[in-house]
């Protein structure tokens, strides 16, 4: 999904740097506007499905996160029933007591680890995500900077145009 948003910006990236440009000015170019709109309309599509990835993701974390919790409480409550059947010999208790904790610590080490690479990865998608966001919203931004000052020049130049239309007409008579 990244790679489509990613596409989108990359087509509409290119349509503006190709445009053809406009005589009165060299930063400015037309485009078509259905062509840019439409580009801008799938990509705003295509967000939302990204940050419900990213949520599917935070869920299945949490999700995993549970089932290790579920996970090492059982191997406890296993190491402790062991532990138990065992009362009359101290050093096995001791080995079991040991042995619990092992495992009651690697299961919380992994759950830990686990739920820093997950969120890792959450922050990396939403981050890109915002910065793609904020690259097409500052493109977009540009685009219609350049076309106001292109039709302020364009609506200009047609005044004047009419104004010297106007004297000549007003000479001949």
């Amino acid at each position: 999904m990244e790679n489509e948003v990613h596409e989108l910006l990359e087509m509409l990236y290119t349509m503006i740097a190709e445009a053809w440009g406009v005589p009165i000015g060299n930063e400015k170019c037309i485009i078509e506007r259905d062509k840019a709109l439409n580009l801008l309309e799938e990509v705003k599509t295509q967000l939302p499905l990204e940050l419900a990835e990213a949520k599917r993701l935070v869920a299945a974390r949490d999700e995993f996160i549970k089932n290790a919790r579920r996970e090492a409480e059982s191997m406890r409550r296993a190491a402790e029933e062991h532990a138990r059947h065992m009362v009359e010999e101290q050093e096995i208790v001791r080995m079991a007591k040991l042995r619990a904790n092992e495992l009651i610590e690697t299961a919380e080490q992994r759950s830990r680890e686990l739920r820093k690479a997950a969120n890792d990865y959450v922050d990396d998608a939403l981050r890109r995500t915002e910065e793609a966001v904020s690259t097409a919203l500052d493109e977009v931004s540009q685009s219609r900077i350049r076309f106001r000052s292109a039709a302020g020049a364009a609506s200009e130049a047609q005044s004047t145009s009419r104004q010297q239309i106007q004297r000549v007409s007003a000479e001949e008579l």
